[in-house]
């Protein structure tokens, strides 16, 4: 573990899969790289993604060489009974020299801040974190120095947020858009028995299933019908939250259609609001969108940071159905 040394303006904490992303990322400029073990005890649990112990303990040394620091996301929540496999990747994520782990069940922030109180605890999106009173609990039960704050609050809230708790905050600035409230979504785990609070899968891809039917493209998520697309409409990956049905005679997307987070238009927003880091998601996702979108947000928070505008970039190409939204930063719905 090292001393957290604070970045000037906003702290920049960047997604990796592979240790070949992780080196993308640092190359690019992440100031801090989160990542997972290869079991269920991160939300990422995909095969082919995430870590060894072996592989982390050298990406830990050559992050530090490069002044990077890394986050181990150990944030779903074990069964009853069953905190072992979790417990030992807070040992291990200890012992290796990680500078913070990133937590969400109550049990597991109360082993570590017995167990391993000088490694720096954050609590985790899955928490749902999102009132003062909430947040204080957390700082004083588990000593938790950062909240990543879910993807449900306006820019004006997560003002008045920072101004009540003493404690650092993280916000989502681009990928994957979750319409939930993370940390309780059961969607999933309806569709495929899966859940990603537990099994750290959202639509596994083991569960989806594409097929031709009267010259549409169907999508499936276990025995359920997704979407239907019609010839060379793009296709999305079926998420429940993001499919397209059929209600009151309409066809539509019922809960949001597919897009993705961008906050890059609101980054010296999120800077007075008194944000202390912006979160990247996309730890499936390759070097190639790794390297890109990691340097277009380091430009970005360094030219907020000494009162310039950031530079333009299209990353349109990048973001699900070509499209990107401010989510609830702005809530234009209300």
């Amino acid at each position: 573990m090292t001393d957290w040394q604070k970045v000037d303006g906003l702290e920049l904490v960047c997604p990796a899969g592979t240790p070949a992303a992780l080196r993308s990322a640092i190359d690019a400029g992440a100031h801090c790289v989160y990542c997972g073990f290869r079991d269920a005890t991160n939300a990422r649990n995909f095969p082919g993604l995430n870590f060894s112990r072996d592989e982390l303990r050298d990406s830990i040394a050559f992050a530090h060489s490069r002044n990077v620091k890394i986050l181990v996301a150990i944030n779903t929540y074990p069964k009853a009974g069953q905190p072992d496999l979790w417990r030992t990747a807070i040992d291990d994520a200890a012992r290796l020299g990680a500078d913070a782990v990133i937590l969400a069940d109550i049990g597991l922030l109360a082993y570590a801040s017995e167990r391993h109180p000088g490694l720096r605890r954050h609590l985790s999106v899955q928490a749902s974190a999102s009132t003062p009173d909430a947040i204080e609990f957390y700082i004083r039960a588990f000593g938790v120095k950062r909240v990543v704050l879910p993807r449900v609050l306006t820019v004006e809230e997560i003002r008045r947020l920072t101004a009540e708790v003493d404690v650092e905050t993280e916000v989502f600035a681009f990928g994957g858009l979750c319409v939930m409230a993370e940390g309780r979504c059961s969607l999933s785990s309806y569709a495929t028995g899966k859940s990603p609070n537990v099994n750290g899968v959202c639509s596994p891809a083991s569960d989806v299933a594409y097929e031709e039917r009267d010259g549409a493209l169907i999508s499936r998520l276990g025995q359920f019908t997704i979407n239907k697309f019609a010839p060379g409409e793009l296709a999305g990956y079926p998420t429940l939250c993001k499919g397209r049905f059929t209600a009151l005679n309409q066809s539509s997307y019922l809960f949001e259609e597919p897009t993705s987070l961008s906050a890059m238009s609101m980054i010296a927003d999120m800077q007075a609001a008194g944000v202390t880091a912006l979160k990247i998601e996309g730890r499936q996702r390759g070097r190639a969108y790794i390297s890109k979108v990691v340097r277009a947000f380091r430009d970005a928070v360094d030219a907020a940071a000494v009162g310039k505008e950031a530079p333009a970039v299209d990353l349109s190409t990048l973001t699900e159905g070509a499209s990107e939204t401010t989510g609830a930063y702005a809530k234009r719905w209300r």
